[in-house]
């Protein structure tokens, strides 16, 4: 797997959307609802500059927010599961959002998507709260990023 991530650009769009089908997808008739991302309007995310893809083709997908570094969404293609592109991307959300001076990173996932909750702790997420919100019951977690050591630069 290249490691690159990069910015999506306009090309991209459709497999950005075929991606997201694809990981979220199972999930509608697990949670009862079409899941947030699947429901995005990928084309304006991209052209706005939030949508970071990794592979070629693309084969994993992150969309982070500004502020706290809020992770909107990051799916992996089913087809390249287990190969270490989530892995890949969650190590350069933690990069971005130290690149962007912020101290932490926030996401939330669906309470019936249960694989997730078995891999944010393992990156060092902490469940913050359940918190259903209309439709969608989801669990809120956060991971405070400590300063890189050994850079040398303190943050203000």
């Amino acid at each position: 797997m290249n490691d690159e991530i990069r910015l999506a650009t306009p090309d991209d769009v459709p497999r950005v959307r075929e991606v997201t089908d694809a990981a979220y997808r199972p999930y509608i008739e697990r949670i009862g609802v079409v899941p947030v991302p699947m429901e995005a309007d990928h084309a304006a995310n991209v052209a706005a500059g939030r949508v970071f893809v990794a592979g070629d083709p693309v084969v994993g997908v992150l969309v982070p927010e500004p502020d706290h570094l809020f992770l909107d969404s990051i799916c992996v293609h089913p087809d390249a599961r287990g190969t270490g592109v989530g892995r890949v991307l969650l190590h350069f959300v933690d990069a971005h959002a130290r690149a962007l001076g912020l101290p932490e990173v926030r996401l939330y996932t669906n309470a019936m998507m249960w694989e997730n909750q078995k891999i944010y702790p393992r990156y060092g997420y902490e469940l913050v709260e359940r918190r259903a919100e209309g439709a969608y019951d989801r669990f809120h977690y956060r991971k405070v990023l400590a300063p890189e050591s050994g850079s040398g630069a303190a943050r203000g």
